[in-house]
């Protein structure tokens, strides 16, 4: 058997081919002086980095910002320069017949609604990722960006990256062979203290804490429930399962050519933590794909001991080698393969058979993952009309499969999918959970 190797494999897919648009090319095709007029809404945290990501660009135009928190808006204002208009409200920039494109950096219970008015509102978005808080939400937002026919550029900015791309197309290629199986990990060490138990409060000075919660049910404010912590509340979010795993998730599906899996179970807990967080510290999440693979996430908050020989996040497990994916690039490892059955006596046995033979070839690449190659592949479809890296339709299914493990592990089930009708077809009562009731005035239209 003849040996692939990334040099051929290159040749086979040409620039053009990997679908992928660089920011270098698309420089060389816009005029100067057209410009994205854009409405941020949401800038502290996440979304301070992903205003960053477009200032990168001088053709994309910060006019307008909002957040409910009013001490965030004058860092960010200087930050865009040229005097944006400021707002509490979100509706406002929705409202303003000059903004062409709407970027929604807002906690994951707000993006399913910001980014329907927004489409609505005839804008453009760019909307971070997961891209909802349950799937019912998601699909809705897939439905009305195909109705009004608007642009949408999901945040998993791994999509714009030029050697991320490279390493699924290898993948899906069969340049490892046959992936049994597929892992991803987020390991971090949060002993002893966690997020802490701080006592409810009243908010502080700036914030509008209701419409924070917007559709959210009201609750007393909590230092821990706003910012980025809200990551550790059911109602906000769904824990670094959704928050990492979806770009994971993302980056697997893409690798397999699939889109969503057929079974999913959960196991999972509060079990080193003694903070205020709902989320699990640890968790082990199990998908099954059509394809004959399994994929695995794991979630280790009380121990930071490296998963693999990598410094990567995910890795490919085929049956000609391994391929360790990281943010700084890919490694693929050759398994060694014989061409005679293996006894199953004992290991001298095994021994005795020689060393056998490497079908590919060792290989190492390095690159980078940018939030502005996202951002430019973002504002070149919004003038192309073209689907963006990361479609609304992707975002979906990847942030549907993460969702798909804390249901299972909330019901504590083991799951069937038919992603045709986002259902589950076994457990009625998990499907209470692909959606939920807004607090009232606000509904998903």
């Amino acid at each position: 058997m003849k040996k692939p190797t990334r040099r051929k494999f290159m040749q086979q897919t040409s620039a053009a081919g990997l679908g992928l648009v660089t920011a270098a090319s698309t420089r060389r095709i816009l005029g100067a002086n057209e410009r994205v007029r854009i409405g941020l809404i949401g800038v502290g945290s996440r979304g301070d980095q992903v205003l960053d990501a477009f200032l990168m660009h001088p053709d994309a135009q910060i006019i307008s910002i909002c957040d409910v928190y009013q001490p965030y808006l004058p860092f960010a204002a200087r930050k865009a320069g040229g005097s944006p208009a400021l707002h509490r409200d979100y509706r406002k920039i929705l409202e303003q017949k000059d903004v062409d494109a709407v970027v929604v950096a807002t906690p994951d219970h707000w993006h399913a609604l910001q980014m329907i008015q927004a489409c609505e509102a005839g804008k453009d978005v760019y909307v971070e990722k997961p891209l909802a808080l349950t799937i019912a939400e998601g699909r809705k937002m897939v439905d009305t960006a195909r109705r009004t026919q608007r642009v949408v550029q999901v945040g998993i900015q791994r999509r714009s990256s030029k050697f991320v791309k490279e390493a699924a197309d290898f993948i899906r290629s069969g340049g490892i062979g046959h992936v049994t199986v597929a892992k991803c990990y987020h390991v971090l060490n949060e002993t002893p203290l966690g997020i802490g138990n701080p006592p409810d409060s009243a908010p502080p000075e700036g914030l509008d804490w209701d419409l924070w919660l917007g559709p959210a049910p009201k609750v007393p404010y909590n230092e821990n429930r706003c910012a980025y912590k809200f990551r550790w509340f059911w109602d906000y979010s769904g824990g670094q399962l959704t928050n990492f795993g979806t770009h994971y998730l993302d980056n697997i599906q893409w690798a397999l050519g699939e889109t969503a899996p057929l079974t999913v179970t959960a196991l999972g807990g509060k079990f080193g933590l003694k903070d205020n967080r709902e989320i699990p510290d640890t968790l082990e999440v199990l998908w099954k794909y059509k394809t004959g693979t399994l994929v695995v996430f794991s979630q280790y908050n009380c121990n930071a001991a490296p998963c693999n020989i990598s410094t990567g996040e995910v890795e490919f497990r085929g049956t000609k080698g391994t391929l360790y994916l990281g943010l700084r690039g890919y490694e693929v490892i050759p398994e060694v393969v014989r061409d005679v059955p293996v006894p199953a006596r004992s290991p001298l046995d095994r021994r005795r058979l020689g060393p056998g033979k490497k079908l590919i070839e060792p290989i190492k690449v390095q690159g980078g993952i940018l939030d502005a190659d996202h951002a430019r592949n973002f504002l070149d479809c919004v003038r192309s009309r073209k689907t963006c890296n990361c479609d609304i339709e992707t975002g979906h299914r990847s942030t549907s499969a993460a969702l798909l493990g804390n249901i299972a592990l909330r019901t504590n089930s083991v799951i069937e999918w038919d992603s045709a009708n986002e259902r589950v077809t076994n457990h009625s009562k998990a499907n209470d959970l692909l959606s939920y009731r807004y607090r009232s005035p606000w509904r998903l239209a």
